[in-house]
């Protein structure tokens, strides 16, 4: 116990003395443990609107449905199957042209009873339920088409009034309705030619009374029952035991499946999250990597004073792998207290579902995976610098002295020739090609993921439909890639700067014997920011391809789209991108390099003449 105290009282001690790197050690996990809850918390949370939506309405277990009148025998077959406890309908369902306003579109009308039915009952969010001359419509089609109560649509050329907007569990919100008429329905951004007349594109849903429907029906009427199972978790099974094995009729979805297509925008935002997870993750690696390396050279004399008073190499490593592993837990607990707070917002309801995704429950093996994580960045990135540092001799570490260069010919060769700040920032790239590694993995990281945000923005702006969102969902997901983004850039900017500052430091010996040789100022700085700016451009051109066009591809993988339906980057876009990142990381790293090369000569070697 003696033991444990003293290493974590120095390592607490140490963080004290550098408050500021160690706030952004804790940003740099914060971000990629927040990110990872949300990831993993959304899905659940983002399932709790439609519970709440099937127990107002009394949702079915399963949806069953035929083509034909002369299929309704079907119908009354799987109402009285064993494990059916409750049903409603049939009910007649039609497709139909819906004209509100100025916008047109197709729709499956489906003729209810005004009497409220046993099973699948919509609860109504504005106005009352259908009876005649009057239509009830679907909240998110209603919401996507600003329907309200009162206004007059025309159905197949016949007027109505909306007289209500519902929500129901039986089938998902616009635009992620199931077809269950037989003229069949399918979605997209824009009704290819080749298709047939009668397929209705991008259908909502309305209910009117079973004698209107009749009324306005052009073709075909297909029929709808609702069924209550004694067990719903046996509704999978159930409909696995009686579909068709040719797709034929009668036609059945179980709740789970409809849940699926009720959450799939969620899913989007979790596979958004997931992704920005794991790219944060690996930056936090690279930072942590960066100012790690940075701190320890920083206290090498003062590892060098804890081996002059007796402590071991184990305690010297175990000191500096504690004060990240501190850091790492208390990251760990603010990332999923974020994550966990944020979530419903990410997973709010639409408007087609009652209620909202309140705050999840954090589940313990979320807790553990994103312990485990934080963990795992912190001792990959600390292990080989402690263990480096803790094995260095004590009259070394006390004396700091400057790391001796490695003589390579071919490389002074090149650089004599070149400016002074070059042939200084060419050499201090050489003396650490790892560090020079991190920085061209960061900017690449980032610049991925800003190219795969570009062409995600670009298909959820200019084709809603066709990712299966209305324009409300898209914004919702374009926000998460926005944040994720954000966070990216800050982390590769504070990625940036230290690795700047932490070469600074390596370099001081070094720069004040340049200087002494009559290097200026200006020069040494110039030296330390073009040595961050040549693997920032290596690390741009990378990011765009392959990065870019590989994090796609695993992109269209894991959710199976397909990446032919969207538009990727210009030439001058991607080298604005490219230009941009090497501009910004000038900036950035402009202050570290000038307040580096501006420390006074003599305190520099001073370490060399002692």
């Amino acid at each position: 116990m003696g033991r444990i105290l003293l290493v974590c009282r120095l390592a607490v001690r140490d963080l004290r003395r550098r408050r500021t790197e160690a706030a952004l050690l804790l940003f740099a996990i914060v971000t990629a443990t927040t990110t990872l809850t949300l990831a993993l918390v959304l899905r659940d949370a983002a399932a709790d609107p439609y519970q709440s939506t099937r127990e107002a309405t009394n949702g079915p277990d399963v949806v069953a449905s035929v083509n034909r009148a002369a299929e309704l025998p079907d119908l009354d077959e799987l109402a009285a199957a064993p494990g059916v406890t409750g049903h409603s309908g049939p009910y007649p369902v039609t497709a139909a042209r819906l004209q509100a306003s100025d916008k047109t579109s197709d729709v499956q009308v489906l003729g209810r009873d005004a009497a409220p039915a046993p099973v699948d009952q919509p609860a109504l969010t504005q106005g009352g339920w259908v009876r005649d001359g009057g239509v009830v419509v679907e909240a998110a089609f209603a919401h996507a088409f600003n329907v309200r109560v009162g206004d007059p649509v025309t159905l197949n050329g016949r007027s109505f009034e909306v007289v209500g907007v519902a929500v129901t569990a039986a089938m998902a919100p616009y635009p992620g309705s199931s077809c269950i008429v037989a003229v069949g329905c399918a979605n997209g951004p824009v009704r290819p030619a080749e298709l047939p007349a009668s397929l209705i594109w991008n259908p909502g849903l309305v209910w009117l009374t079973q004698a209107d429907v009749r009324s306005i029906a052009a073709g075909s009427v297909s029929y709808v029952m609702n069924l209550k199972l004694a067990d719903p978790s046996e509704a999978t099974a159930f409909v696995a035991a009686r579909q068709p094995a040719t797709m034929g009729t009668p036609y059945l979805m179980s709740w789970e499946s409809i849940l699926d297509d009720a959450t799939e925008m969620a899913r989007d935002a979790q596979i958004l999250l997931m992704i920005g997870a794991w790219l944060l993750g690996l930056l936090a690696v690279a930072s942590l990597s960066v100012l790690v390396g940075g701190r320890i050279a920083d206290q090498t004399r003062r590892v060098g004073l804890l081996k002059a008073v007796g402590g071991t190499p184990g305690l010297i490593a175990a000191v500096l792998l504690a004060e990240y592993v501190l850091v790492a837990l208390v990251a760990a607990a603010a990332g999923l207290a974020i994550g966990w707070r944020t979530a419903p917002l990410l997973a709010a309801s639409g408007a087609g579902l009652i209620g909202s995704a309140g705050t999840p429950a954090m589940t313990l093996p979320t807790a553990g995976l994103v312990t485990a994580v934080a963990l795992a960045v912190a001792v990959a990135a600390t292990f080989l610098p402690a263990v480096r540092a803790a094995r260095s001799s004590t009259v070394s570490a006390l004396a700091d002295a400057a790391r001796p260069p490695h003589r390579t010919g071919w490389l002074i060769a090149i650089s004599a020739r070149l400016p002074v700040p070059l042939l200084l920032a060419l050499r201090v790239a050489a003396r650490r090609p790892r560090r020079v590694v991190l920085g061209v993995v960061s900017i690449a990281i980032t610049i991925s993921g800003i190219y795969v945000a570009l062409v995600l923005n670009d298909y959820l702006t200019a084709h809603p439909l066709a990712a299966g969102v209305d324009a409300v969902q898209a914004g919702l997901l374009r926000r998460v890639l926005l944040a994720v983004m954000v966070i990216l850039v800050c982390l590769a900017a504070v990625n940036a700067v230290f690795i700047t500052w932490a070469t600074a430091l390596d370099n001081r010996h070094s720069s004040a014997l340049a200087r002494t040789l009559g290097a200026t100022p200006g020069e040494v700085s110039a030296a330390l920011a073009a040595a961050q700016i040549l693997p920032a451009l290596v690390g741009a051109v990378a990011g765009v391809f392959p990065g870019g066009y590989a994090l796609f591809a695993a992109i269209n993988a894991i959710t199976g789209g397909d990446g032919s339906k969207a538009t990727l980057p210009s030439l001058w876009q991607l080298l604005a991108l490219v230009l941009a990142a090497v501009f910004v990381v000038a900036a950035l790293t402009a202050v570290p390099a000038r307040l580096g090369a501006r420390r006074p000569v003599i305190d520099s070697l001073q370490a060399e003449l002692t």
